[in-house]
């Protein structure tokens, strides 16, 4: 059985999701995916995405368009415009939908605001599409803290609208919290993945078992330094450490931070961190035999990460490899733009995995499969609160 899937995203971010839509489709036999359109507010991510995803299907006529209404008639545009501002039913017909709603009000290290906060209700436009376009699949994902914010009912409202948009079809979901160095990706990253087939479909999503991944290496040293970086590799620039960053640094163990007992025992007084509170990822190296700690997109001094041996950050090409991306994915922007891109994508070989179980399960082909983490019904079942 042979399936084409027209894919469209909101909150696209530079391409991540859809880079790894894209690999898992080429290595499904009978499965064909085109990347219709996408949406997100950021100009560089828009060219970002364009360059990567929309160029090598659509050639140099794909376009950033300003309005969903300006969007080709075959696809192949990303329409930079605030979700709030998009005409929904402009966008073209598809048969799956990827969005990675903002999770700023859902992250442990925020304000967890939940539904409450300026970016927890944007989940409600990812709602939207499915009852307007009513796509056979989707995929949808968040940070792990989304289940334990507004004290678990914000989960279980966007569970509630997800399986049953309305005015649209129904929806079996299976949502799922992945570590994705479980599934090769060289950095501890959690997060939840919700992926929904249309109920008048008759295809199971199972949740991909990690077995096949286990002799992945999928170490810091090993996604930074195998094969090396060329230095003239694209968005690969360093940055330039003031003498009290590499002196601190140089008294920072790998694995620790600023604030570690034995580090601040050796630290000299003028290079201490003076907060008064202790923030365990501020001029953190990086363990090299294990995973990457979660890169992120934005953040002040201390929080770029850093090598475990040179006394200095990451460049954003080092982070892009610790978020799976390959060398050639090229992000346009200014440094501190393409660090925020970085952090904020979804890792290339996460996606790749969730897809590839979604596409056999498509294509009736087998694979190894585990059971959630997540109980639907539970989560559910009236008067239920909490996480699951």
């Amino acid at each position: 059985m042979s399936e084409s899937f027209r894919m469209g995203e909101l909150f696209s971010g530079p391409g991540g999701m859809a880079l790894g839509a894209r690999l898992a489709a080429q290595a499904t036999e009978g499965v064909e995916l085109l990347h219709a359109w996408a949406n997100d507010y950021d100009l560089d991510t828009c060219r970002t995405y364009r360059r990567n995803i929309l160029v090598p299907e659509y050639g140099e006529d794909a376009k950033v368009v300003d309005s969903s209404t300006e969007l080709p008639v075959g696809g192949g545009g990303i329409v930079h415009q605030n979700v709030h501002d998009l005409d929904i039913d402009a966008l073209g017909d598809i048969e799956g939908f990827a969005f990675g709603f903002p999770c700023n009000d859902y992250s442990l290290v925020g304000e967890w605001k939940g539904l409450a906060g300026t970016y927890g209700p944007l989940y409600s436009y990812g709602v939207k599409v499915l009852a307007s376009k009513k796509p056979k699949w989707f995929v949808a994902e968040n940070v792990s803290g989304l289940r334990g914010a507004n004290e678990g009912r914000a989960f279980k409202q966007i569970l509630e609208h997800l399986q049953r948009p309305d005015d649209g079809p129904g929806y079996t979901i299976v949502p799922h919290l992945y570590s994705f160095d479980d599934y090769g990706v060289p950095q501890r990253r959690q997060r939840i993945v919700i992926v929904g087939i249309r109920e008048d479909i008759d295809v199971e999503f199972r949740v991909p078992s990690p077995e096949i991944y286990k002799d992945v290496d999928v170490t810091a040293r090993t996604g930074i330094t195998s094969p090396p970086i060329d230095r003239r590799a694209p968005n690969h620039e360093f940055t330039r450490q003031s003498k009290n960053v590499v002196d601190r640094l140089n008294h920072i163990y790998p694995g620790e931070h600023a604030f570690s007992p034995r580090v601040v025992k050796v630290l000299p007084k003028h290079l201490r961190i003076k907060t008064k509170t202790t923030i365990s990822t501020i001029y953190k190296r990086l363990e090299p035999d294990k995973p990457a700690y979660t890169v992120t997109g934005a953040g002040g001094g201390g929080s770029h990460m850093y090598h475990w041996s040179a006394s200095r950050a990451l460049t954003n090409r080092e982070k892009a490899r610790l978020q799976s991306f390959p060398d050639d994915f090229i992000f346009e922007g200014l440094k501190d733009s393409v660090r925020k891109q970085v952090g904020m994508a979804v890792p290339v070989k996460g996606a790749e995995a969730i897809f590839t179980a979604l596409f056999k399960s498509f294509a009736r082909a087998p694979y190894p499969s585990i059971d959630p983490n997540i109980e639907v019904a539970k989560i559910l079942s009236p008067g239920h609160l909490g996480q699951s």
